[in-house]
């Protein structure tokens, strides 16, 4: 009898140890965000981003994600969600929320941004503390990056220059790149990329403005016949991220377990997130052409059209900001010095 309950009882350590080491994260956070757990976003950056922090850790931290906005809302949502601790960390398109981050939309425009998610990163890395952060209210920060820049894809126009854009009707994020497609003579619609397959083949519009490696995971080169970008890889701007946990939440926690996120979410990373995108981007385009889709690269003077027809939304964001007490102009000198640093 003894002798069976001494093995009970070792059972019972066991089995308590187990159940022990199974719930040993003390911190279990949930990251959600709008795009599905096949887009390379997710696969490439998110999952790696948080299995580095849960490592160093040591344990003590586990966070779980929530692809395609599967705790509910819309992605212009995800903001408010973090901020208010509905979430503890949101991975979301700053232009979704038109307005909020001015200084930071300083990477969207065009000829500030080019062609380099990496420099791109990096500059706002540099820029972050001095320019940008006053304007994350109720967040901590953990990275910043953009996409390897907008590519035009149209349904069934072949686009050369800023004449053949009239008339056209193209679904871009964010403000800045409504402000492109208005100086190009086209439409502007918004709307979360999640919803732009069924406006393409609806008919809804005639074409939209996304990075590459967006083409796969919402298979648009089924609506699509054309993808257009400058000579270089040169873009018409792009779209700045954030990843960032409720402020509060933040707060909250102990040194060690900041560490684990600060140590994961450093330059290097900041860097490494741009090779993510441009390496995703090219399988995208790549993924396009072999469906059969046509691939322009515009001729260094094409391109020049397309820049000279664009300095104008650099303009017009300037005089914006301004009524807002930025100054707007010294962010664009800023990130275009800092660009054209990490690039070399």
């Amino acid at each position: 009898m003894a002798t069976r309950l001494h093995h009970l009882a070792a059972s019972a350590t066991l089995l308590l140890s187990s159940v022990s080491m199974a719930g040993a994260a003390e911190h279990t956070f949930k990251l959600h965000h709008f795009l599905s757990p096949k887009a390379p976003a997710h696969t490439q950056m998110l999952v790696p981003w948080a299995k580095a922090v849960e490592e160093n850790s040591g344990g003590s931290v586990k966070i779980e994600i929530f692809p395609s906005m599967t705790l509910g809302g819309r992605p212009p949502e995800l903001i408010g969600q973090v901020r208010d601790g509905v979430v503890d960390l949101i991975w979301t398109v700053n232009g979704y929320t038109a307005g909020l981050f001015p200084r930071t939309e300083v990477m969207e425009l065009p000829n500030v941004y080019r062609n380099d998610p990496k420099a791109a990163n990096l500059a706002l890395y540099d820029m972050f503390e001095d320019d940008l952060r006053s304007e994350y209210k109720g967040v901590e920060v953990m990275f910043l990056h953009t996409h390897a820049g907008q590519g035009l894809h149209t349904t069934d126009k072949e686009v050369r220059t800023p004449d053949d854009m009239k008339g056209l009707r193209l679904r871009t994020p964010t403000r800045t790149g409504a402000w492109v497609i208005e100086a190009l003579g086209a439409a502007p619609a918004a709307m979360p990329v999640p919803e732009l397959p069924t406006a393409l083949q609806k008919g809804v519009i005639d074409g939209a403005f996304i990075p590459w490696e967006i083409i796969p995971p919402l298979k648009i080169q089924e609506q699509t016949q054309y993808q257009i970008e400058g000579a270089g890889k040169a873009r018409f701007g792009t779209a700045v991220f954030q990843v960032s946990m409720n402020k509060d939440r933040w707060e909250s926690l102990p040194e060690d377990v900041q560490k684990a996120f600060r140590d994961a979410s450093g330059p290097e990373w900041w860097g490494k997130v741009g090779d993510i995108w441009r390496g995703t981007d090219d399988f995208g385009i790549n993924f396009a052409t072999k469906a059969g889709n046509t691939h322009i690269t515009l001729s260094e003077e094409e391109t020049n059209a397309f820049n000279e027809a664009l300095e104008p939304v650099v303009n017009r964001w300037v005089e914006e900001v301004a009524e807002k007490g930025i100054d707007g102009q010294a962010l664009v000198e800023k990130a275009r010095m800092l660009v054209e640093k990490h690039s070399n």
